[in-house]
Order: C-alpha cells, then structure tokens, then sequence
C-alpha cells in the first residue's frame, strides 16, 4: 500500500467507467486529480475527497510541501475491496446515494478504514455509517452474521484487512451468542409442547456453518463451546460440516490423476481441526471411525490419529466388527489397518489399568470392577471375530498377527472357540508356513477352553500340528471323564486359585503390594468364577443332548431311566437296619390295600 512520489510520465487516460462517473456529479468542472486502484484511473476532484478522507488530505498536503505543486495524479495499491468498492466510497464523498447491503459492508468498512474517513473530518462519516450498519443489522442476526464472515474471505488484497477492524472477530461473538439464544428459544418451545414426542430436528444454522472457511468454522466453534451451547449440537454441527467439506475423499489411484496436492493439503487441515474442537462428551464412534478412515487416508498428523485412537478406545466395547475394518491404502500391503487396531487395543487396555487403580472407595470399587470385566469380555470377543477376518489376507504378517494375539490378556477369553477358528483361517490362508510357526502360533489356544464341537473340529483338522491334535484329544478324554465322574469344573476354579496363591513371591511385603496383589487374585478368580459359569452351562447342556439320545436309543421310551429310578429307590428306601425291616413288614401287610386303592406298587408311586 503507497502512493507514487512523482507523477507517471504518460498518465493513464480515464476508461469509459471512471470518466462517466466524474461527469455525472461536475458536467462543467474539469477534474483536477487522477486516481489509480487496480489498474483503473479515476479522475476525481480534491475538495470531495479532502473534506471527508483523512488519507486524500494527507497526500495533497504532503505533495504541496515538498513540490510546491499541486498532487494531479497518485495510485491506492492494495485498495480493500478493488475498483468496485472505491467507486462506492467515492460516491459517499460526493453525496450521491447508494445501500449499503451484507454483501459490500465489509468491503466498505475497510476501504472507509483504508482512506481515514473517520469522525475527525465529518460527521457520519463512511466508518461510523458502516458501524451502525453491522451493529444494528448484521451482528443481531446469526444468518446475516454467517453471510457477512463469508464475505471476509473475499477480501484477497490484504487478505488480513478484516482482521485489522475486528470484523470476523466481532461476527463470529455474534454467531455464537445468537445460537445460543435459538437454542434457549428451542428448549423454551419443547418444554410448551409437552404432547410432542420423538427427536428434535437439528438446529438450522448447522447448515449454514458448512458454508465458511475451517479457520473461520473453528473460531465460530470455539466460541459456541465458551457461550455454553449444547455439546449434542456441536457435535451435530461438526459432523455435518466434515461431511460437507470432505465429499472429495478418494482412493489413491483416483487422487493421482488429480493435482491433489493443495484439495489433500486442504482436507488435512479440516480432519485436524475438527478433531481438535471435539468437545469432553463421547463422540459417535461411527463418526470417530469415520474421520480415522479419511485420516489414514490423507496421513494426518500423528496427534491427530492418536487423539481419534484415544477416544475409540474409551469405548471399544460398543464397536462392531466393521469398523475395526480400516483399508489400508499403501501398496503391497495388508489389506486392512492392523497397526492402528493395535493401538486402540492398548490405549483400551491402558485406560482399564487406570480406571481400577483410581478407584480406593470399595463400593465404587466393586462397580467399576464389574463394569471393566464385562468390557473387557466383550473386545474378548470383538478381537477374536477381528482375528478371524483379517486371517485370509495373505499379505497380513505373523507377527502382527501373533501381536493382536498377545495383547490382550489370557483372562479375557472364556473360551478359546474365536481364537482357534482365528487360528485355522491364518493356517488356510499361509500355507508356506514353516512347521515351527505353526507350533508357536497354536499354542496360543489352551484346549482346555474349547467347546466339544470346537475339540471335535480340531481333532478331525489337517492344517494342524500333531501335537496340537494330541492337545486337543488329550482335553477331550479329561472332559469326558469328569462328566462320566459327575465333575463340573470345581476342581479346575480350585487348582486355578491354588495356582495364584502359590504366585505370591515368598519373603517380607510391603502392605502396599499386599493389597495389589489380593486386588489382582481378586479380579482373576472373578473372571475363573465367569468361567466355570459358562463351562457349567455347557455341561448342563451336554447332559441334556445325552440323556435325549439315551431315551431315543432305548426301545420303549423311557423304560432304562424308570428301571434306574427303581433301583435308586429300593437303595434309598431299604437300605436301612432294623427299623427298615419293620417299615418293610408293614408294607407288606398294607399292601394289598394300597394297591388296591392306587393300582401301582409304593416304590414306583414315589418315582
């Protein structure tokens, strides 16, 4: 921004445009001053524009005091809002009437600024009438608000001239406070329309939100969340805004006949800064998974995926098998995102540990105890159907895949049925694997926890190591024996709890690891107790399959259980010493009556 010391050699003659505008405030005064912005030359007349512009008197005067000549022709360089805007202030300065309407306040405001056309000069001047023009109309409106912050991204010379004024600064406050009063304008209304039911439509200034830049966005966001606006609609308005602005997400080979690099640039930047306005409330996981896909996508920064990793993980046990399912999009590799579920999996992990070392209250205790073993079953669960998912891919490592394995602790299965099938799928899809990677990938599955359809598979399944089906038939012969025994896994709860109590290092403990290590025998004989549970369903169920195919088996419906309970009967009935002889005399003699009246023996009336 300047203006020329000398005068150009050759001055540029006036265009149809400028010279037009001249001739129609003075027909008969020649103008007396040529002024130029953006290439185009305004001849103009000095009184009009001394009398109300602070920069025009300043010009004039300082080329009278060093030429002792008159100012006949200068350049405004960098002239907010470019010739169109000049020629609207210019008229201002000659009186001649015009509106000022949301799309050229703006511009207005900082060519008024630009020219010093303050109150010093004139009284309501081109400053204080652009003033009075946002303060009563635009800031009371949150949509006109919205139109004239869009317009700040309009001004490209200098771009940072709206700032200088606090124009985007003072619409963006506007924005925030006028969602604030629709929101308690909405609450005011449900609570009036008590007979209503079912889900509110959202706000419809989110809407409107999508069409600003994500500096501006951001700051409109910020602002929103310290006026106290809902965190439900702002997560509302986050979500739309990154639908909106991330349309253009595509594969790579689609992105490479593209010139990518600025549409990338400018996507990265939305994903990074919507993640940073989520607000303390949990985010959709949908959503979260969502913005992980696309960051993955565009390599976002690391604080980016880890602060999308971390809130997934706070909710891990509430995710579904497709969205752990995250592409991979770099070449020759697996076809999923392991690495980044491995991450979830111990930023999950982390975040139990601390949850049940903060807690010293034994009430809350108990509840977060109980709360943190079911979340931990269900990634358990989770983790294995991923196992399983993921196995076929024949890029996917043994070492990441051993890695998913390992990290979650051994409590966490109750059965080993997931893994096993987990198991079997990498062994189809890997066939070049060595004998010894086959050996150390399966002994991950303890065969005491398989189910007798899972040891049945297992014993009958090729892609298997021997010792692994030796394993397996070895379980299934101590299963059988201790349901032929009567055994229902007490036995294994209490060799389980034997074996942790002989874990407790021998020597002198500080009370501190005593009370670890009771909390931590605790939670495991918890989960050993989950365990039997389940095992003792299974049992129960097993010894109902036997007793139908026993009843199918025999010919005449029943008869080998009757002959049975007849047996234990006499057993328990006359197996006693004097005084079951006597009882057995006096049935005999009542007998007859007593069939006679119920036409059955006694012993099979009570069976």
């Amino acid at each position: 921004m300047g203006t020329s010391d000398n005068p150009p050699p050759a001055p540029v003659p006036p265009t149809s445009f400028s010279k037009s505008f001249t001739t129609r405030i003075f027909s008969d005064v020649a103008g007396d001053i040529t002024i130029v912005v953006d290439g185009e030359p305004f001849l103009l007349h000095k009184f009009p524009l001394v009398a109300r512009c602070g920069k025009i008197r300043k010009l004039v005067a300082a080329e009278m005091k060093d030429t002792s000549r008159t100012l006949s022709h200068t350049e405004l360089r960098d002239f907010p809002g470019g010739s169109h805007t000049f020629e609207l202030a210019m008229k201002f300065c000659y009186g001649i009437n015009f509106e000022i309407t949301i799309s050229n306040v703006v511009a207005l405001r900082c060519a008024a600024g630009y020219l010093e056309m303050t109150e010093d000069h004139k009284e309501e001047n081109l400053i204080a009438r652009t003033e009075a023009y946002l303060e009563q109309v635009v800031f009371r409106s949150l949509e006109k608000s919205v139109e004239v912050l869009c317009s700040c991204e309009l001004l490209l010379h200098p771009h940072d001239i709206a700032e200088a004024y606090h124009v985007p600064e003072r619409c963006v406050e506007a924005i925030a406070m006028n969602a604030c009063r629709e929101q308690l304008v909405l609450g005011l209304s449900r609570l009036n329309r008590t007979s209503q039911r079912g889900d509110s439509p959202p706000e419809w200034w989110i809407q409107d939100l999508s069409a600003l830049r994500i500096d501006y966005y951001a700051r409109v966001v910020s602002a929103m969340a310290r006026t106290g606006l809902r965190s439900e609609s702002i997560i509302t308005s986050l979500m739309h805004y990154s639908q909106e602005s991330l349309k253009g997400i595509r594969n790579r080979q689609e992105r490479t006949k593209l010139d990518s690099g600025t549409i990338e640039n400018e996507q990265r930047n939305v994903v990074e800064a919507i993640v940073s306005l989520f607000p303390n409330d949990k985010v959709a996981l949908s959503f979260l998974f969502g913005m992980l896909r696309v960051g993955v996508t565009i390599n976002v920064s690391v604080s980016c995926r880890f602060e999308l990793e971390m809130r997934i993980a706070h909710q891990l046990e509430r995710v579904s098998l497709d969205d752990l399912l995250i592409p991979v999009v770099r070449d020759e590799e697996s076809m999923y995102d392991v690495e980044t579920v491995h991450r979830i999996l111990v930023c999950f992990l982390k975040r139990i540990e601390d949850e049940e070392r903060n807690e010293d209250d034994n009430e809350t205790e108990s509840l977060i105890d109980s709360t943190c073993h079911s979340s931990l079953l269900k990634v358990g669960l989770i983790i294995d159907a991923y196992l399983a998912e993921i196995a076929p891919d024949p890029f996917l490592s043994l070492n990441k895949f051993t890695d998913l394995i390992e990290i979650l602790p051994d409590y966490v299965r109750v059965t080993h049925d997931g893994l096993y099938r987990a198991i079997d799928m990498f062994l189809k899809g890997h066939p070049l694997l060595t004998e010894q990677e086959c050996k150390s990938l399966c002994q991950f599955v303890d065969t005491k926890k398989l189910t007798q359809e899972a040891c049945s598979h297992a014993a009958q399944n090729d892609r298997l190591p021997v010792q692994m089906v030796v394993r397996v038939l070895y379980s299934e012969q101590l299963r059988l024996k201790n349901i032929v025994s009567g055994e229902s896994g007490e036995e294994g709860m209490v060799m389980s709890s034997q074996k942790l109590s002989s874990g407790v290092p021998s020597g002198a403990t500080s009370p501190r690891d005593t009370y670890a290590s009771l909390r931590r025998e605790n939670k495991e004989l918890k989960l050993e107790i989950s365990r039997v549970r389940v095992r003792l369903s299974e049992l129960e169920k097993e010894q109902v399959l036997m007793k139908q195919g026993m009843i199918e088996k025999s010919g005449h419906g029943g008869t080998l259980l009757t002959s049975l309970s007849k047996g234990i009967g006499r057993m328990s009935l006359f197996g006693g010493g004097a005084k079951e002889e006597k009882r057995r005399k006096a049935n005999r003699k009542n007998r007859p009556r007593l069939k006679g009246k119920t036409g059955i023996n006694r012993t099979e009336s009570m069976f």
